[in-house]
């Protein structure tokens, strides 16, 4: 654990902050999850409990061991729970308005000297900083999905974080047993700069004809020894955020290579995300993935 925070607030009972609390637990931290909805938090809370449990059956944790984790979290809809937090990482979905309007609620409840960190995956760090009370103690920690099994996790500083903050969040990472890499703020940072654009080459590729779906993940997954194709991991990143990611960069980049296949924004606007919405470039609502193209 990190000598400087004790306590992790979780905004968000999703995929990401269901992930980021699962690991921090596990680490020996004390979780907050705040979500505006109850109802999400107890389907996150379940989750966990089935990550856990998982974990036991593989022999990665005891039972034990499992119960102390989840006895370490709990969850509210209530937004003053997140007072006692040292570090509190808001993990909503990827739109600055949402986000920003989150940090006017929550900026007010928190005391002088916590952090709050963002796990936004393209986003201006700078930009969302500027939104809060505290830019200098305020950062990006970008964890992958899925946290749990993902080691990497991407720090960013906006221009004006603070080192004391950027070592914290880089001491309580390391506590998670996970990888840091730093990345400069800049649209995307580095990952989904250089993952999203090939996503979005694929659909390309599948939109003007060149190969199927099947043919486009099969070529890759054997072809550049990928362990998912692009088109499968787009619906398992989700379309929606796919597309928003190739936004923020050709908009803050300014170049066309960066602008978002047409095929990909008519499968958003159809409400094909992917696999959370059961249709993507595959239907996941029999018992096997079929392609829809």
């Amino acid at each position: 654990m990190s000598a400087v925070l004790k306590n992790i607030g979780i905004i968000g009972a999703g995929q990401m902050g269901c992930g980021i609390a699962h690991v921090s637990a596990a680490a020996g931290y004390k979780v907050h999850i705040y979500d505006l909805s109850q109802d999400r938090i107890e389907s996150g809370l379940a989750t966990i409990n089935g990550n856990f449990a998982r974990q036991v059956t593989n022999g990665k944790m005891t039972d034990e061991e499992r119960s102390a984790a989840l006895s370490r979290i709990t969850g509210s809809a209530d937004v003053n729970d997140l007072a006692p937090s040292d570090l509190v990482i808001e993990a909503a979905t990827e739109d600055e308005n949402v986000k920003r309007k989150i940090y006017t609620q929550v900026c007010p409840v928190l005391k002088p000297e916590a952090i709050l960190a963002t796990n936004t995956s393209s986003l201006s760090i700078t930009r969302l900083a500027a939104a809060t009370d505290r830019p200098e103690r305020f950062m990006g920690i970008h964890f992958m999905n899925p946290v749990p099994v993902m080691k990497l996790v991407e720090l960013v500083r906006g221009i004006a974080t603070e080192e004391t903050t950027f070592s914290a969040a880089r001491e309580f990472v390391a506590s998670l047993e996970k990888t840091v890499t730093v990345a400069e703020d800049f649209p995307a940072f580095i990952v989904n700069r250089i993952l999203l654009p090939m996503i979005n080459e694929a659909i390309y590729t599948l939109y003007e004809g060149v190969g199927t779906v099947d043919a486009i993940d099969t070529a890759m997954k054997l072809g550049a020894n990928h362990p998912m194709g692009p088109l499968q991991l787009a619906d398992f990143i989700g379309l929606d955020t796919c597309l928003s990611i190739m936004q923020v960069l050709h908009d803050g980049l300014a170049d066309s290579k960066y602008r978002p296949c047409p095929l990909l924004v008519k499968y958003v606007e159809a409400g094909w995300l992917g696999r959370k919405s059961g249709r993507g470039f595959y239907d996941y609502r029999g018992e096997t993935p079929v392609p829809t193209r």
